[in-house]
C-alpha cells in the first residue's frame, strides 16, 4: 500500500503538470493575496523595508558562516557579488550627494560585506571557486543597465550625473543577482547554504517590492508623481517587480524542497 503523499507534494505536483499560462496566472495571484496579507497585518509599510534589509543581513551572515566554517565557495559567483559591490557603492554615492539617512548606514553595512565575501572568493578560497560555471559576461547587465539610465533617470533638481548613477544602481540592483543564478542553472544542485543566502535574497526583495506596492496604493498614486515625471516612476517600481519575479521561480523549489526534507536542492532543468 502507498503511503499517502504529504500536502505540499500533491499541491507541487498539480502546479508542476499545468501550462505556462495557468502557472504565471497563479503566480500573480499568489503575490497579491500576500500583498493583501501584508497590507493587512502591517500597518506601517516602512517596517517592510526595513525588515527587507533585516532579512538581506541574515542571507550575508549565512554566506559568511558558509565560508568561515566550510572553507569553500563552491556554488558562488564571485560577478553577481562584484555587481552588488558596484550598485552599492553607487548608491552609497547618491546617498551621500542626495538624501543622507539612516540606509547610508545599512547600505555601508552590506557593501563592507560583500568586499570581505568577494576578497575571500578572489584570494583565501580561490581553490573551490568554480569559475568555469561562474560564466554570465557582466557587460549583458552593466551596459543595458547603463544606456536605459542615460535614456531614463529622474526628474528632480539634482546634478544630471547624479541622477543618471541613482537610476543606475535601481537598474542593476534588479538583475545583479543573474549571474548567481546562472552558477546554480549550470551546477543543478544547490547546497544548502548557498541555498539559504538566494532564498534570503528572494524574501527580502519580496518585501522591498511590497513596500513600494503598498506605499503606492496608499498614497493612491501620488508617490509615483513625488518621484518625478515621465517614465522614471514607472521603471522604479517595475524594477522592484522583476527583481522580485527573477526570484520566484528558485523559491518555489527551495520551499517544496524544505518541505520535502531535502538538505540538498536540486533543480530541474529549465529552472533559474
Amino acid at each position: 500500500m502507498r503511503p499517502p503523499r504529504r500536502p505540499i507534494h500533491a499541491v507541487s505536483t498539480w502546479v508542476r503538470r499545468q501550462p505556462p499560462k495557468v502557472k504565471a496566472f497563479l503566480a500573480v495571484v499568489s503575490g497579491m493575496a500576500a500583498l493583501v496579507l501584508l497590507r493587512v497585518i502591517v500597518h506601517d509599510h516602512d517596517n517592510l523595508f526595513v525588515a527587507a534589509e533585516a532579512v538581506h543581513s541574515i542571507g550575508i551572515s549565512v554566506l559568511i558562516y558558509k565560508l568561515m566554517k566550510e572553507k569553500t565557495c563552491a556554488g558562488l559567483s564571485l560577478k553577481s557579488q562584484e555587481l552588488t559591490a558596484l550598485f552599492l557603492a553607487v548608491r552609497l554615492y547618491c546617498s551621500f550627494v542626495m538624501e543622507y539617512d539612516i540606509h547610508t548606514l545599512l547600505d555601508l553595512a552590506t557593501l563592507a560585506t560583500t568586499l570581505w565575501v568577494m576578497y575571500m572568493i578572489r584570494f583565501k578560497l580561490r581553490s573551490s571557486y568554480m569559475e568555469d560555471k561562474d560564466n554570465f559576461a557582466w557587460y549583458y547587465v552593466v551596459v543595458p543597465c547603463v544606456g536605459l539610465a542615460l535614456l531614463i533617470h529622474p526628474s528632480t533638481s539634482h546634478h544630471i550625473v547624479n541622477r543618471i548613477a541613482w537610476a543606475f544602481c535601481v537598474y542593476l540592483e534588479a538583475v545583479s543577482v543573474l549571474p548567481q543564478l546562472r552558477v546554480m542553472q549550470n551546477t543543478k544542485i544547490v547546497e544548502p547554504f548557498t541555498a539559504h543566502y538566494v532564498f534570503a535574497l528572494g524574501v527580502a526583495r519580496f518585501l522591498s517590492c511590497a513596500h513600494w506596492v503598498l506605499q503606492v496604493l496608499d498614497s493612491r498614486g501620488h508617490l509615483l508623481v513625488a518621484l518625478g515625471y515621465g517614465l522614471w516612476p514607472s521603471m522604479v517600481l517595475i524594477s522592484e517587480i522583476v527583481q522580485t519575479f527573477i526570484l520566484a521561480d528558485f523559491c518555489y523549489y527551495y520551499v517544496k524542497s524544505v518541505f520535502g526534507g531535502q538538505l540538498v536542492l536540486r533543480l530541474p532543468s529549465g529552472v533559474v
